[in-house]
């Protein structure tokens, strides 16, 4: 079975002659000089897998690769939706988060704005432009790791908004420096033991450098978020994205 592996959006599957898209073109034939008659994988972002066979190919400018698709394979949605609410950090940190997210995962990534936040976006283009940028980092990210549902990146969002958009169904977790808290290991546990059964969806909520202030911390408990700690060492919050998402991968899976 070939080890490349191309995205092809679920609309694109019900075509005769589906193609990939240019960028994908100029990767199969000028990098990895793929041929007629040559073997790949494409994934739909929805749990959708599948052999292809490369029918047709042109090199030159606005080339175009059409493919033979064979059998789908589904893999099955995972049993608990895990959202990531993630205050945005500093540099290209944020860029580490999303990879890894896709790797131990998520199904929706939040980038939030918060009060120590450092970055700042011009208006809702920049924001809508970023956004683009870390879907596109989580769909190569997919491509690499064999993950075959796509996670949904939103765009940023202030903590009031993202507030007020809280689903109480979920089992809301906030990683907190302050006050009560408890480990993800004890809440799972009670939360399973009083549903009797894992929960179908979790959101958890990491802060920037230098943690949520008191008063967001407070404003996420208010609406129903329980606070966890993450072990005696106080993280950096790309560490701590990726301990909660570990620890949540190996408790439910």
């Amino acid at each position: 079975m070939s080890s490349h592996r191309f995205y092809l959006p679920p609309e694109q599957w019900l075509n005769t002659t589906p193609q990939l898209n240019a960028s994908d073109t100029h990767h199969c034939t000028h990098v990895l000089r793929l041929k007629i008659g040559d073997e790949v994988l494409l994934f739909d972002g929805r749990g959708c897998e599948a052999s292809a066979i490369l029918q047709d190919l042109t090199k030159s400018k606005g080339g175009h690769v059409s493919l033979k698709i064979g059998a789908p394979r589904n893999t099955p949605p995972p049993q608990c939706q895990i959202t990531l609410a993630q205050a945005i950090p500093k540099a290209k940190n944020m860029d580490l988060i999303i990879q890894k997210a896709v790797e131990l995962r998520a199904s929706r990534i939040i980038p939030l704005l918060s009060e120590r936040t450092v970055v700042r976006y011009d208006g809702k283009v920049d924001a809508e432009h970023k956004r683009d940028r870390w879907q596109s980092i989580a769909l190569e990210a997919c491509k690499q790791s064999g993950q075959n549902w796509l996670p949904h990146v939103e765009t940023p969002c202030k903590l009031d908004d993202f507030f007020a958009a809280t689903d109480k169904n979920h089992l809301l977790l906030i990683a907190s420096l302050q006050g009560d808290t408890q480990s993800i290991k004890e809440i799972l546990a009670k939360t399973i033991t009083l549903q009797d059964q894992i929960p179908s969806h979790i959101t958890v909520m990491i802060g920037p450098e230098g943690d949520f202030t008191p008063i967001e911390d407070a404003m996420a408990k208010s609406v129903g978020y329980q606070g966890t700690h993450l072990g005696p060492i106080i993280l950096r919050t790309e560490t701590a994205a990726l301990y909660c998402l570990s620890v949540l991968a190996h408790e439910l899976y």
